[in-house]
């Protein structure tokens, strides 16, 4: 079976190296990965690699042992010349071993954070798809798979969320995320005949592959809920302890609630994602000539900050000390997740449970007290 290439900026990230493995555990693409290691480590792609090759059959042919091995560059996304040679790399290759796809996962991501350097943000998310989209035009590459983020609704009025509903993000991050998508689907429109893109609006990943190999391992203190709850429980962060912003919000016990969805199911969403940008399929047949569409990646069921401590309690052991304080700039009440069409279109429907998240998050942190520190 022909294998097609597929780039993955951002790929030995948190979700990147997921997405690897299941793009790479499909046993039909080859993956090249772009990145710069601002927030991820070059063992999560070494372990990628190792758990891909160990779940072939024993009688997997040796094109299928060498697919397993992945194509690194390490760059940044908005370097010009280094996006374009990770494309001009197979230029000369065959057509099958030339890129048919990108999948972009590389962006700065962290909510607060976004606030306080907001230029950073801009130039990384935005300035890096640009540089990216330009040199897939040059290479006539034009498959995207976009991370996008749930985000874009801000304060949405309909809980759970459709896709339907208008994008008025309120955090700098969610301005990056929304902007993003106008500038893909812009592109689309342009070029109708030749372009094809795909949206996908992460809701709240969280988990880790059950081999408890790789995991999310932020460099320095974790933006996210989940990894901080691990890393307090293993002992690797827990001063000045856990700060819960607000409980005034109108959800049940006031804290914010979130659609929690296993990163396992998110990485194969991207799955569902390639196969639509086939050119045997129908995703794109719309009255409209554009050819983007955006979805949810969600389990349509929504967790507060509150109830998530407990569920980590529960895994752990561990008692979490905690302090209230005010709101953080840019977040909302409610964001769970409408996943209908995704499941209607997509084929995507998630199958893990909120205790089989925090069992897989507690087991990698668990297993890499200091993430992939030990192996670096």
């Amino acid at each position: 079976m022909v294998k097609q290439r597929v780039l993955i900026p951002g790929g030995a990230g948190y979700i990147g190296s997921h997405v690897v493995l299941c793009v790479l555990l499909t046993r039909r693409y080859k993956v090249t990965v772009l990145d710069n290691y601002h927030n991820s480590f070059p063992t999560s792609l070494e372990r990628v690699s190792k758990i891909a090759l160990d779940a072939l059959p024993a009688d997997a042919s040796e094109e299928d042992k060498e697919a397993t091995k992945i194509d690194v560059i390490k760059g940044d996304l908005r370097d010009k010349s280094t996006v374009d040679s990770a494309f001009a790399k197979y230029a000369d290759k065959s057509a099958d071993d030339k890129i048919w796809a990108v999948i972009l996962v590389a962006a700065l991501k962290a909510v607060g954070e976004s606030g306080e350097i907001p230029i950073d943000y801009y130039e990384v998310n935005i300035s890096g798809l640009i540089t990216l989209i330009r040199a897939m035009q040059q290479h006539k590459v034009t498959r995207l798979v976009y991370s996008s983020s749930a985000t874009v609704y801000g304060i949405p009025k309909t809980i759970p969320i459709p896709e339907t509903t208008p994008l008025a993000a309120e955090s700098v991050y969610g301005r990056t995320k929304q902007f993003s998508e106008v500038i893909i689907k812009d592109v689309c429109d342009a070029y109708p005949k030749e372009w094809r893109a795909i949206g996908l609006r992460y809701f709240n990943p969280a988990g880790a592959h059950a081999s408890g190999l790789i995991g999310e391992d932020p460099r320095g203190k974790p933006g996210n809920l989940l990894p901080l709850l691990s890393q307090m429980a293993v002992g690797k962060y827990r001063d000045p302890g856990l700060k819960i912003f607000g409980n005034d919000y109108p959800t049940p016990d006031g804290t914010c609630v979130r659609d929690y969805l296993h990163v396992m199911d998110l990485a194969g969403g991207h799955i569902n994602a390639l196969d639509a940008l086939d050119d045997d399929s129908k995703f794109a047949d719309t009255p409209t000539p554009g050819k983007y569409k955006a979805y949810n990646l969600g389990r349509g069921k929504g967790m507060s900050v509150l109830e998530m401590v407990e569920a980590m309690r529960k895994v752990t052991g561990y008692e979490y000390p905690y302090e209230i304080v005010g709101r953080r700039l840019g977040d909302v009440p409610d964001l769970t997740a409408d996943p209908t069409l995704a499941e209607k279109e997509l084929g995507f429907k998630a199958k893990y449970n909120l205790e089989e998240m925090s069992r897989d998050l507690w087991n990698w942190q668990s297993k890499n007290p200091k993430g992939y520190e030990t192996a670096n």
